[in-house]
Order: C-alpha cells, then structure tokens, then sequence
C-alpha cells in the first residue's frame, strides 16, 4: 500500500516537474519569436483590454508600434534615468535594489500592523468616532526595466514567491536571447501611459499632440514620471508634482548610457 503510494506520489512530481519544463520552454520559443517580430499585445494589455471592455462606458484604445531609431533619444534617457540607472550594466536582475525594497515593503508592514494593532485596542470608540482604518501599505517592486517587461509580456499581476521567481527567470531569458536594444524597444512600445494607452507613440500623441520621434527633454522626463502610476498621473500631467521630478530626471539624462 506504501510503496503504491509512494509511486502516485513519484508520478505526479515527475508530472509537475515536465509541465514546469514545458511551460519555461514556452517561454524561451516566445522570447526568441520576439527577437524577429514585434508582439502584437501582452499579458497585462490583454487583461485590460477586457476589463474596459466589461465597463458601460466606451474607452479609446490607442497604441502604434515604433521602431528603436526612431524613437526619441530623450525618452530613451528620460525613461532609463527614472527607471533603471543601471540598465546597461546589470543581467536583468538587480539583487541590491530587490533587497533595498524587500527591506522597504517589511518596514511598511511593521508598520502598518503596529497601526492595526493600536486601532483594534481602540474598539468600538474608533468606530463611534468614525476613525478609518489604516490603508495597506505600498509594495515596491526593485523592478529593472527587464523585469517589468518580462511580467507585462507573461504574467499576472499577483504578487507571490512563485510569479516573482518567474519574472527573474524569464527577465534573465530576455538579456540573453534579446539584448538590451530590444528590451528597451520592446518595453518603450508596450508599456502602459494610462487608461488605455500603451506605448510611446500613443503617449507623446495623448498628452502633448507630437510623435514619439518628436518628444523633447521635458516632455520625455514628464512622460517618465508618469510610468510607476500611469492611471493617476493622466488626470494631471501637468502637476506640480510631475513638473519638479520631471527637472530632476531631465538634469539626470545626460549621464544614461543606452544600448
């Protein structure tokens, strides 16, 4: 009865362990399409392209596919500079900057749960008071430029041991099978500007009338500020906020080197 046991139980490792092998040999054939065509969508446009569908009201759907040449040197620089300062130079993974946010997301736990703690002491006098209670806090990434683009191009956007694990090796697949030219090309092309909006030809079109050929400095550190919150920047480009760390990352561009 054991030993029959131990044999279902030997089999349906060796099952998990083929489709793990299947499902990253997947992976590898899709990157390597990708080093001779253009994708047509990612995962996580896919994801939102049904989610706007499911809602009453009608959303512009606005994306167009530039090539490396001819996009703008400044949002190259722009986007490095306020993304991923050593794009150049890492493997597609930054384990300092991964183990700074690790440290970051465990303080912001700490305290969110000390502030958890003192509301739940308080009972029912914070509810008679109307006193909210504490927001979760936010979670950062440490993400490259790589391992972004490797999580919009497969992956869901949960976050767990298991997803995070893919994303590093299907960020280390891009540096070696596709290179950082066209890592970049691919991200600047896909990347989310807002609602909608995907890429930066219909980013430079959306929000100051130009091509993506066409962005100057400013225009390309605005549109870099708005990448780690796309959704919340688009209702004002323009803020003060967005003008002072656009100054910041424009002063910044000179020194990015691109591949």
């Amino acid at each position: 009865m054991r030993s029959a046991r131990g044999r279902s139980l030997g089999r349906f490792v060796l099952l998990v362990l083929v489709c793990a092998l299947a499902l990253q040999l997947y992976f590898l054939v899709r990157i390597a399409l990708m080093a001779v065509v253009d994708p047509q969508s990612t995962t996580f446009q896919r994801s939102e392209a049904w989610r706007l569908a499911r809602e009453p009201r009608e959303h512009r759907w606005r994306q167009q596919w530039i090539d490396y040449p001819a996009l703008s040197q400044n949002l190259k620089r722009a986007v490095v500079a306020a993304e991923d300062s050593g794009f150049t130079e890492h493997s597609g993974v930054e384990w300092d900057a991964l183990e700074k946010a690790l440290a970051k997301n465990e303080r912001a736990e700490s305290v969110a749960e000390q502030a958890a703690l003192r509301a739940q002491r308080q009972g029912e006098r914070g509810a008679k008071t109307g006193v909210r209670a504490s927001a979760a806090p936010k979670v950062v990434g440490g993400s490259t430029i790589t391992q972004q683009l490797a999580k919009n191009l497969f992956l869901s956007g949960e976050r767990n041991f298991l997803r995070k694990g893919q994303e590093l090796v299907l960020s280390y697949a891009l540096e070696a099978i596709l290179g950082k030219r066209r890592i970049l090309e691919l991200y600047l092309n896909s990347v989310e500007w807002g609602e909608g909006v995907f890429g930066a030809e219909a980013a430079a079109r959306r929000y100051f009338g130009v091509s993506a050929h066409d962005l100057g400095t400013q225009q390309a550190a605005q549109l870099a500020v708005m990448l780690p919150a796309p959704k919340r920047f688009e209702k004002r480009p323009g803020s003060s906020y967005v003008i002072g760390r656009a100054a910041t990352i424009a002063a910044r561009m000179g020194h990015v080197e691109l591949p």
